[in-house]
């Protein structure tokens, strides 16, 4: 089962994401993508593993070439998120470049052949009213591309709003006794 989250900045979608996971067939990853580019990056990623721990994750940090991330067996998977993916390999020197599209999706579907329950958080950046050039412009269509095409291949695509999950696909997953 593919499970598609999005939501804007501060909206609970990661939250709720990560209660998907804590409810799924174990073990659960938590494949973690940001870039750690300067102390802010830094600070983020070590609040982010402190939200984490104890809650029964094995983190996993792959900030790109997801395809080649391997799993140490079957079980739930976050992949938290879409958006720094697309970032990492479309701006790293070592990452996808002009390919970013291609490696991004290949990295979602590699995982989720070795995952019978994905996650995928990606965030809503296109309600911004304001009209955009160059670069900025070209990420925002490939951050586009890429939400059409795995929200056509989810099962359950789900926008978070105030902490209330809307689905617009599917609903929302039920995996029985933990």
């Amino acid at each position: 089962m593919l499970t598609f989250v999005v939501g804007g900045a501060g909206s609970g979608k990661s939250a709720y994401a990560e209660r998907l996971l804590a409810a799924s067939p174990g073990p659960r990853y938590y494949v973690a993508t940001m870039q750690v580019w300067d102390e802010e990056c830094r600070r983020r990623v070590q609040r982010h593993r402190a939200q984490r721990a104890g809650r029964g994750f094995v983190t996993l940090e792959c900030s790109r070439d997801l395809a080649r991330l391997r799993l140490p067996a079957p079980g739930s998977v976050l992949l938290e998120d879409l958006t720094n993916l697309a970032a990492n390999e479309r701006y790293d020197p070592a990452g996808a470049g002009p390919y970013t599209q291609e490696a991004v999706r290949e990295g979602w579907r590699a995982l989720h052949r070795q995952s019978p329950h994905l996650i995928v958080v990606g965030n809503e950046l296109f309600c911004g009213g304001t009209d955009y050039a160059g670069d900025t412009a070209a990420y925002l269509k490939l951050l586009a591309d890429l939400h059409r095409c795995l929200a056509a291949e989810a099962d359950n695509v789900c926008e978070v709003v105030s902490g209330c999950p809307v689905y617009y696909k599917g609903k929302e997953p039920v995996y029985g006794p933990v």
